[in-house]
C-alpha cells in the first residue's frame, strides 16, 4: 500500500474541494492518505511518503500563492529528486500558465511528475478529481 500526502493551499475553496476529492480517489485506489493544508506541513514530509500531491490555485499573474504555499514548496523543492509528484489547482482567469511553470519547475528538481498538472476552472468537477486520485494511486 502506498503512503500518499496531499499538501494544498486554497483561497476560495475550489482547490480545497479538489484536494478532498483527490483524497477520496487515492483511498479508492488503495493508498493510505494524509491531507494537509500548507500551514500544517513541514519539510520533513519528504521522508515519510511515497506519493506527493501538491495543490495551489493560480494567484495574481498566474503564480503560486506567495505567503504560505511558495515558501513551503521552496523548502522541499531541493528534496524532490526521484519522488512521485502530482500537481493540481484551480484557476479563474488566464490559461493555466502557472501550472505549466510549476510542472516544469518540479520536473527540473528531478521529480517524476504524474501526467500533466491537473487544473480545474472555477468550481471543480468532483468525479474528474476522484478519477485523477485513483490514477495517481496506481502511479
Amino acid at each position: 500500500m502506498s503512503k500518499a500526502v496531499i499538501v494544498y493551499w486554497s483561497g476560495t475553496g475550489n482547490t480545497d474541494a479538489m484536494a478532498k476529492a483527490i483524497e477520496k480517489g487515492l483511498k479508492d485506489g488503495g493508498a493510505e492518505v494524509t491531507l494537509l493544508e500548507t500551514g500544517g506541513a513541514k519539510a520533513d514530509i519528504i521522508e515519510q511518503y511515497d506519493l506527493f500531491a501538491f495543490g495551489c490555485s493560480a494567484m495574481g499573474n498566474e503564480v503560486l500563492e506567495e505567503e504560505e504555499f511558495e515558501p513551503f514548496f521552496k523548502s522541499i523543492e531541493g528534496k524532490l529528486a526521484g519522488k512521485k509528484v502530482a500537481l493540481f489547482g484551480s484557476y479563474g482567469w488566464g490559461d493555466g500558465q502557472w501550472m505549466r511553470d510549476w510542472q516544469q519547475r518540479t520536473a527540473g528538481a528531478g521529480a517524476t511528475v504524474f501526467e500533466e498538472g491537473f487544473i480545474q476552472h472555477e468550481v471543480p468537477d468532483e468525479a474528474v478529481c476522484v478519477d485523477f486520485g485513483k490514477r495517481f494511486a496506481a502511479f
